[in-house]
């Protein structure tokens, strides 16, 4: 009898998804909390922040550290959901990162360099939670609860 055991291949599959499905929310966590950040500097009204008088679409620096504040926070909580694996969490995950990237590209001439870093950031978030299989598990192959995508 052979004494060594060889697992499934299906529970590599499970590895893979659960491990994809945990850098999402490390990712999204991270964007999360450099939102809040941005947010909290933004409403501060802080020097780093480039002004650009004649672009479309003008906010006051104010408003768009209340709406990165306000996503930020969002994409922090929405994370602890993907931590847990929540099916919920996987699908606002997707939708937060999308808005977070709207939110970027709008706010570009504010600060070009670390809206382009945002908006990659959650790319990568957005792709990563479409790419793993439906059927999601922790890392020893068992499924995890609830429904899944």
């Amino acid at each position: 009898m052979n004494a060594t055991h060889t697992p499934p291949a299906s529970s590599a599959k499970y590895a893979w998804a659960g491990g994809l499905r945990a850098f999402a929310a490390v990712m999204l966590s991270l964007a999360g909390l450099l939102g809040i950040f941005r947010g909290i500097m933004a409403i501060a009204e802080d020097e780093v922040f480039v002004t650009t008088p004649d672009y479309v679409f003008k906010f006051d620096l104010t408003g768009w550290g209340w709406i990165h504040l306000c996503l930020g926070i969002v994409a922090l909580l929405v994370s602890f959901g993907l931590f847990q694996a929540a099916a919920w969490a996987r699908y606002t995950g997707i939708g937060i990162a999308a808005l977070v990237i709207i939110a970027n590209f709008l706010s570009l001439p504010y600060y070009p360099w670390w809206s382009v870093i945002m908006i990659v950031m959650s790319g990568i978030v957005i792709w990563a939670l479409c790419v793993a299989p439906a059927d999601d598990a922790d890392v020893s192959g068992r499924p995890t609860g609830g429904r899944q995508l």
